[in-house]
């Protein structure tokens, strides 16, 4: 590791483990939340990395990622852990997909899905080419059929694209992907769906449609 990497690196004497997902770590002050380092030493968007008892941790950055941002705001359900299997719809540059490749660890998998050739580029330098639990997915979501990479159900399918129709996408996929009583998270992006209505009733409709597939845990 070169110099101005280690500058980065923080150590901190308060870790408080939350679960055996992810971690508070007190920095500047503040509870911040953590994933242990997949990769020690290497970061993905210039997160602090912190060292504590020899292991190094990775702050999860809730403004650059809505499932941190769900966890600080109380999310109550998180499937994801040790051994688990996830379809990740929407990878983009792979800030999110590469904290969930932390938590399920190397006996874990993740199929990132990513169709956006300029994003997909910075998702396998930055993530992919670093982490051997990360399977990336060049296809377009809206063909699971062409996910060639994927092999049996996975435990969790997250869902965070821009497109009008996302919730039937999602759905599509689950069928094909989903095991039977997994976990399923939809990212609803109002704007995208219809920029006439307001954002609460197209939260509405789009629940709605997800109530005839599935049980509605959080929302």
């Amino acid at each position: 590791m070169v110099k101005e990497e280690k500058d980065q690196i923080q150590r901190e004497r308060s870790l408080e483990e939350d679960n055996q997902s992810y971690f508070w770590i007190k920095y500047e002050g503040e509870q911040k939340i953590s994933t242990k380092n997949l990769v020690p030493g290497n970061q993905v968007y210039k997160e602090k990395l912190i060292i504590k008892n020899g292991v190094e941790f990775r702050l999860w950055d809730p403004f650059r990622s809505k499932l941190a941002a769900s966890i600080m705001n109380g999310l109550e359900n998180f499937p994801f852990k040790n051994k688990t299997t996830v379809l990740y719809l929407g990878a983009s540059t792979g800030t999110t997909v590469s904290h969930v490749s932390d938590i399920v660890g190397l006996n874990g998998l993740v199929f990132a899905v990513e169709h956006a050739s300029r994003v997909a580029r910075d998702f396998l330098d930055r993530v992919a080419t670093h982490r051997a639990n990360v399977m990336p997915i060049l296809q377009d979501a809206r063909k699971p059929k062409e996910y060639f990479s994927v092999f049996g159900k996975v435990d969790v399918v997250y869902v965070d694209i821009a497109q009008p129709d996302q919730t039937k996408i999602a759905i599509e996929n689950c069928d094909m992907f989903l095991k039977k009583d997994g976990f399923f998270f939809l990212v609803i992006k109002t704007r995208s769906i219809d920029v006439t209505k307001a954002p609460k009733r197209i939260v509405e409709e789009e629940i709605q449609k997800l109530r005839e597939k599935f049980d509605i845990l959080e929302s």
